[in-house]
């Protein structure tokens, strides 16, 4: 038996078909022939063939990784694994930052984690290179208030919208975000810190698998609709504690398997040092590609600047990829 809609579902339909008429938009969805989908794709072909670049999509910031992956793609669903300290949501937020500075489109981030403040006050570290212990209790140097000073002026008059809304619903995200586009234009990347700790209004509780299941499946849906790439933070489960090769797998995954059967592309971060302090890998994250539609699978390296909340690249070149 199909189950019932809420409330909440029944508004964000009603606001989608409103938001439809204002803007005198035709009717999305439905079968498009081959001839006007074969126009659209050579369209693509030979703009990428003209732009003479590498990078396809939006650029990451990092070297190898945009060599691995052209960049982050259109309507990509893009999922950032990793165990607790691990650096996923630095390197989560690294990606939003290199976006801001490199597109005038908007930038949207959902941290059902940690508070918009927080969040900003991670950036300036980052993007300044200062101590965040020190950004955080107030405590900056001399030489650390102009690097603070320019970290503001890089970020400042920038789209980047944060919404930290606990336990919001993935309608409200979608509504949210249709608002956003209304209002500031397209929008260039989406990040959700984390995808766990969103909820599904008037859902028993009885079958987290199957919410998980949901909210994946909705989060592929919002990169379709606003065609830009949604990058989801997600938890690991412990097990993987037990191995003796902690390096995450697509198995691990917590809660869905229908996370891994969404993803367009799926990145862990993992760290060395994180279970042993004495590895010669101090100071280096792995970034594994357990997972690419469209691109090979494998491992590139970055430096883990972790008072700066901050990744870098290493030497170019330091990455190991396989063919599929």
């Amino acid at each position: 038996m199909p189950r019932s809609r809420t409330g909440e579902e029944i508004l964000d339909e009603a606001e989608r078909l409103i938001f439809q008429i204002a803007e005198a938009r035709p009717k999305t969805g439905g079968p498009i022939g081959i001839n006007d989908i074969l126009v659209k794709a050579i369209d693509r072909i030979d703009t990428l063939f003209n732009l003479g670049e590498a990078i396809t999509g939006l650029s990451t910031g990092f070297t190898d990784l945009d060599e691995a992956t052209s960049g982050l793609q259109p309507a990509d669903l893009i999922i950032v694994a990793g165990r607790p300290s691990m650096g996923k949501t630095t390197f989560a937020m690294n990606l939003v930052e290199n976006a801001v500075l490199r597109t005038d489109k908007a930038v949207l981030v959902f941290s059902l984690e940690m508070p918009s403040e927080s969040i900003v006050i991670r950036m300036l570290a980052s993007l300044g290179r200062i101590d965040q212990t020190k950004v955080r209790a107030g405590k900056l140097d001399d030489d650390d208030w102009p690097r603070l000073t320019s970290a503001v002026n890089l970020l400042n008059d920038r789209k980047l919208f944060i919404d930290d809304t606990a336990g919001i619903s993935p309608s409200e995200m979608r509504a949210r975000t249709r608002r956003l586009a209304r209002e500031h234009g397209e929008i260039a990347l989406i990040m959700v810190d984390y995808l766990q700790l969103m909820q599904i209004p008037g859902s028993s509780g009885d079958s987290r698998v199957n919410e998980i299941s949901e909210i994946s499946r909705s989060l592929k849906g919002l990169a379709k609709e606003f065609n830009c790439p949604v990058i989801a933070l997600s938890q690991l489960n412990r097990s993987l504690e037990q191995r003796p090769n902690k390096r995450p797998v697509n198995s691990d995954l917590r809660e869905s398997g229908a996370i891994e059967q969404d993803a367009d592309i799926i990145m862990f971060v993992y760290r060395d040092e994180v279970y042993h302090p004495e590895t010669e890998y101090k100071g280096v994250a792995e970034i594994i590609i357990g997972k690419q539609r469209n691109g090979p699978i494998g491992t590139t390296r970055l430096a883990f600047l972790g008072k700066y909340s901050r990744f870098e690249d290493l030497a170019p070149g330091s990455y190991q990829f396989d063919d599929e």
